[in-house]
């Protein structure tokens, strides 16, 4: 299949595929007679393994340790296990930042009036560089 082909069965654009042959993730496709890139349904399975686990947020760093446990029949789940664990960290990590960024704010909003004067604590916020927590923002 063509590199089209490839992009459309995979749910990945075709620029993405050239940008993961390009960093390792997958091996130089192949080219045609007519100087065409060439995926086969091996290469088509690990662009999907590529994508799904990008959906579910792994660095590039971290696809390719998952698809060298893939590929590696001698692996244990123990490793693969410890990875998606490491992985869940950090996301509760980056839950937490977004929250407490989305409370601070929320806080904002809250104070902010939203009328025709041109008092806005807000852009206060935004200009004195510093947070909103337990300050009086009236």
């Amino acid at each position: 299949m063509n590199i089209g082909q490839a992009a459309k069965r995979s749910g990945l654009s075709a620029k993405m595929i050239r940008h993961y042959e390009a960093i390792g993730l997958i091996a130089p496709a192949g080219r045609g007679d007519n100087g065409y890139r060439r995926y086969s349904e091996a290469d088509l399975q690990r662009l999907v393994f590529i994508r799904r686990s990008r959906d579910l947020g792994f660095s590039l760093a971290e696809v390719g340790r998952l698809l060298g446990l893939w590929e590696n029949r001698q692996r244990t789940s123990a490793e693969v296990k410890a990875l998606a664990c490491a992985h869940i960290e950090t996301l509760e990590r980056k839950i937490d930042e977004l929250a407490s960024l989305r409370d601070t704010l929320r806080e904002l909003v809250d104070h902010c009036r939203g009328d025709e004067r041109p008092d806005c604590p807000i852009l206060r916020e935004l200009e004195s560089g510093g947070g909103c927590k337990g300050q009086s923002l009236s």
